[in-house]
């Protein structure tokens, strides 16, 4: 997610929230993990309970250095012969690469599908849009239904509107653009990364690989960690930042002038040292930037902070659409 794309325009925010708009995901790569150990390998490797994944539902999950820092970040699911990660493209081939070396006497081998896989976001109301390309639509968030022309997950809401995603074999996916076209508009996939940020999801892309233990990007609230599966690489700090009672850095939602992913942040009240960084940041609606940003707490208290350097732009926060749970 970049803030040096193409901007989006009033017609588009307006479609996401009254007609329906979808949109192609370029920014998305895909790796299908195969063979019949490969949910068992997977498990052994990701913040994220893989084992117990069923057929109808997807997860978030990450994949950590053994220091506990997020090298990649991604949306799972069961496939007929394996699991398949959808993952930011500019982290994909790096973390392919990585698994794969672990993999030893595994049966399981993973596989870059991006080149026959496309995957579209869909936000408003898609019910007369999908029924010819899906029996029924996913009820719940993460739930999954299968179609001959691919998976369609329901994603978090965002806007008061509901978010499908829809994956499946390019030529398929793309010989339908044209029926959509007469259903719904066409938007730029910046709009899905302004979608995630308001949904509070974060992506890790190139420009935050190893920066964020989980639970600093909220990856505890969301769902992306299970806490009592067994170990993955990173797993004793993961648990270690979790369990000794309070975390002092998170992930919030700002808007600001401009910011780009790995910007520092910097607050009046200690402008000498970066107090955070820009995870994500999209095209906001009326200009400017809406972004994610993983800060510590303390910064949020009572001082402006800024992007960049001291004097940068300022941040304004919003409400995330989650609460934190209370330290005890």
């Amino acid at each position: 997610m970049n803030s040096q794309t193409t901007a989006l325009a009033a017609s588009d925010f307006d479609a996401v929230k009254t007609a329906g708009a979808y949109m192609p995901l370029t920014q998305f790569g895909v790796v299908d993990v195969k063979g019949e150990e490969a949910a068992a390998f997977l498990h052994n490797q990701i913040t994220n309970d893989v084992q117990h994944l069923d057929a109808s539902t997807a997860r978030l999950a990450g994949y950590c250095s053994p220091k506990g820092r997020l090298l990649g970040s991604f949306l799972m699911w069961r496939t007929a012969d394996g699991v398949r990660l959808l993952i930011a493209h500019d982290v994909q081939a790096a973390v392919q690469k990585r698994l794969s070396m672990f993999v030893l006497r595994s049966k399981a081998k993973l596989s870059d599908a991006t080149p026959e896989i496309a995957a579209v976001g869909f936000a408003g109301d898609m019910r007369a849009a999908l029924s010819g390309i899906f029996d029924a639509l996913p009820d719940g968030v993460h739930v999954k239904v299968e179609g001959p022309h691919g998976s369609l997950i329901r994603v978090p809401d965002t806007a008061h509107q509901p978010r499908f995603l829809w994956v499946g074999p390019k030529a398929e996916v793309e010989a339908q653009f044209a029926k959509l076209d007469e259903r719904l508009r066409r938007v730029p996939e910046q709009m899905w990364d302004w979608l995630d940020i308001h949904a509070g999801e974060p992506r890790i892309t190139h420009a935050t690989v190893e920066q964020f233990v989980p639970p600093m990007v909220n990856f505890d609230v969301l769902g992306g960690v299970n806490f009592k599966k067994g170990c993955y690489p990173g797993q004793e700090v993961v648990a270690r930042s979790q369990y000794r009672g309070t975390i002092k850095r998170r992930t919030a939602l700002a808007h600001t002038d401009a910011a780009t992913p790995g910007a520092e942040l910097f607050y009046s009240d200690d402008p000498g040292q970066p107090c955070g960084l820009v995870v994500n940041a999209a095209p906001a609606e009326g200009g400017g930037v809406d972004c994610l940003v993983e800060i510590k707490l303390a910064a949020l208290e009572n001082s402006s902070v800024h992007v960049g350097a001291a004097d940068g732009p300022a941040l304004t926060f919003l409400p995330l659409p989650y609460a934190f749970p209370a330290d005890v």
